[in-house]
């Protein structure tokens, strides 16, 4: 296990983070901090990697996280944050396919579902020539559509879907979304003062009415 890097999160958790994993970055940590999570709440990590998400949402409210990962090295290093944090009451890890979301977890089964998805179309550039890696940053095998409805299948009626995402890919965002019946609800755009916005983060509701409220949400 390629355990290259501990730090302190939230002063509360300790994060371990391997070299060949997605490691935690600014758009994990603002998507945490917009999720709708409440205390109680059964919620999903679509694309777990170390658990950093997980720990940051358990930071801001009492809840149960489940992680799904396909990589074996991530759910690794995600299941040895459970276990040196003292979490495995209230964290587990899922190792699987997201397109194969059906047969991994029950349908309506959480409250809440988040992921931070693959940015870029396949195709669209250069790839780590590490797998995982690469899966991570672009839909190579995972697409956004595949993200929303796994989602979908994961939410009953009224349960929440929030992701972070590119600002040039927002119409795909949308789309994606309400084709998987998760209806757009909050958007933020995200940014430093006196540029554009750098990231998008998105919540929808299963079987929602349409009503979108826009934030901005401006980066010291």
């Amino acid at each position: 296990m390629d355990t290259n890097c501990s730090f302190e999160l939230l002063g509360k958790y300790k994060l371990y983070q391997g070299e060949n994993c997605f490691r935690l970055g600014s758009d994990a940590l603002r998507l945490a901090a917009f999720a709708t999570v409440r205390e109680g709440n059964r919620v999903c990590d679509l694309g777990c990697a170390s658990g950093a998400l997980p720990l940051l949402l358990l930071g801001r409210a009492a809840c149960r996280v489940t992680g799904v990962e396909l990589d074996a090295r991530a759910a690794a290093l995600a299941r040895r944050n459970i276990l040196e944090n003292e979490l495995a009451d209230v964290f587990s890890v899922v190792e699987g396919d997201l397109r194969n979301v059906r047969a991994l977890l029950p349908a309506a089964s959480f409250d809440l579902v988040v992921c931070n998805p693959p940015y870029f179309p396949a195709g669209s550039g250069k790839l780590p020539q590490d797998m995982a890696r690469a899966a991570a940053r672009a839909e190579v095998s995972l697409t956004l559509p595949d993200v929303c409805r796994a989602a979908a299948w994961l939410l009953p009626h009224g349960g929440r879907f929030a992701l972070c995402h590119r600002p040039e890919r927002l119409t795909d965002v949308l789309c994606a979304l309400r084709e998987a019946r998760l209806e757009p609800k909050r958007l933020r755009l995200s940014g430093h003062a006196g540029g554009k916005p750098n990231l998008i983060l998105a919540e929808a509701v299963r079987g929602a009415r349409p009503g979108l409220d826009v934030e901005a949400e401006v980066l010291p």
